[in-house]
């Protein structure tokens, strides 16, 4: 890839995409569960906007593993934000590995990227009604 070319993905903006085997279920999930609606749709797509940046849900035949974070959000108050989508009937992973561990649905991560500064995150997992694996993150400073 040239100069010319990865400089063109930097400018560029980065969306991702989620699919979903059932459109109109993940559709009333987002509204129902996590309060958002699409700005725009196409058929087999819904788009959304959040802080910013956007991502689509689309149809698709395939499923994710959900075995890994697809998307994330970063949060002031990821405590406040568990217990509003609780609340709105999100449930949250409990996660009990080595060195790794939740506590009531809520991680805290040693170290955090140096151009955040921040020392560490606050984090928490759910899955869409599409097996998706979403996070949301709260920077500690």
């Amino acid at each position: 890839m040239s100069a010319q070319e990865r400089n063109m993905l930097a400018r560029g903006r980065v969306a991702t995409r989620l699919p979903a085997q059932d459109l109109e279920r993940a559709r009333r999930f987002y509204a129902e569960q996590l309060g958002l609606e699409p700005v725009d749709e196409r058929p087999g797509g819904l788009l959304y906007r959040c802080g910013g940046t956007e991502f689509a849900v689309y149809t698709s035949t395939g499923a994710s593993s959900g075995t890994f974070t697809q998307m994330g959000w970063e949060v002031d108050d990821v405590e406040t934000a568990v217990s509003e989508l609780r609340r709105r009937g999100v449930v949250f992973e409990e996660v009990d590995v080595p060195g790794f561990r939740t506590k009531d649905g809520i991680a805290e991560i040693d170290g955090n990227y140096p151009s955040k500064g921040a020392r560490g995150e606050r984090a928490a997992w759910f899955r869409d009604s599409e097996g998706n694996l979403l996070g949301i993150g709260e920077p500690v400073v």
